[in-house]
């Protein structure tokens, strides 16, 4: 099973010139099948800074809805027979971009799940850090009625650095009635408040490592912000995604318990493994990614036993 990511202008590559036809039948050449796609970032996301440009253009704008529609175009060509797809999206925004006015990001997000009504495909809204729609909560207080074929992307590494219970959360969208659509398998970092400098060989230019601090209000929407800002207090939690077999780096731990009881609790069957920080890891921590992401699977299939 295959998790694809496509930029917008790679979207709108594979619908011409008889790209997708070629594509499937590489994937059915190979024994690949695409059963979901991550629609978050639309445009660059690996070898150049994205930092918050990761949500855009937000669910403001006409081409996040049309970027989403030539998504569900591509994914509706590639699921097999008998599975049901998933694209999961951003938080609606970056939470500074919109100040609370959601109004017009609602419709958007409403028009879509209008337009894959009666298809196979499901919109996921993905909560994260400073995202217009944080967690859980966020999303609740936000859910309007009468949404079509919108879901949930439930990101582990995001909840942890919520600081939220897994089974609480999903109990609390279970109990809304409003459905996990896909989990992203991944791990945040936890820093203790002894070990703040540890964190530095983590800082880096691509993307946003946001700081969540437990038992205070205080937060960075960036790492090297928590750290000039650093005046002692409590633990941290960082928006990292560490590799999801690895418990410990020094004194910093993983959240790898807390996916653990994702995985356990979650009722989904799009389970994707979401660690994409390989380039950006330090450097005593990089290995071959095959390997790695082997060893990743073997994490989780343990896990699934």
């Amino acid at each position: 099973g295959i998790g694809l990511r496509l930029s917008g202008d790679e979207s709108r590559e594979l619908l011409a010139d008889g790209n997708l036809d070629a594509f499937k039948r590489w994937l059915d050449a190979e024994g690949l099948y695409v059963f979901t796609i991550n629609g978050f970032p639309h445009g660059t996301f690996h070898g150049q800074p994205v930092k918050a440009d990761v949500h855009a253009p937000d669910w403001r704008s006409e081409e996040r809805v049309a970027y989403t529609l030539r998504l569900a175009e591509i994914l509706s060509a590639l699921l097999p027979d008998g599975v049901d797809g998933t694209i999961s999206t951003s938080p609606l925004s970056y939470r500074p971009w919109v100040d609370g006015d959601l109004d017009a990001c609602t419709a958007n997000v409403m028009r879509v799940g209008e337009e894959l009504r009666g298809t196979r495909i499901a919109l996921a809204i993905e909560p994260e850090a400073d995202g217009a729609l944080a967690n859980v909560d966020d999303l609740l207080r936000w859910w309007p009625d009468g949404l079509e074929n919108v879901t949930v992307c439930f990101d582990a590494c995001h909840s942890a650095v919520a600081y939220e219970e897994p089974e609480a959360a999903l109990d609390a969208l279970d109990a809304a009635g409003i459905r996990v659509g896909k989990a992203q398998l991944s791990a945040a970092l936890i820093v203790p408040a002894e070990a703040h400098e540890e964190l530095r060989a983590f800082a880096d230019p691509i993307y946003l490592h946001q700081v969540t601090e437990r038992g205070s209000n205080r937060s960075w929407p960036d790492l090297p912000e928590a750290l000039a800002d650093d005046g002692g207090g409590e633990e941290w939690r960082v928006h990292f995604h560490v590799p999801i077999f690895v418990e410990r780096y020094g004194a910093l731990r993983s959240t790898q318990e807390h996916l653990e009881r994702c995985i356990r609790r979650v009722r989904t069957s799009h389970l994707e493994i979401e660690t994409y920080t390989w380039d950006v890891l330090p450097a005593e921590l990089k290995a071959s990614s095959v390997d790695s992401i082997a060893r990743e699977y073997e994490w989780v299939l343990d896990v699934l036993r």
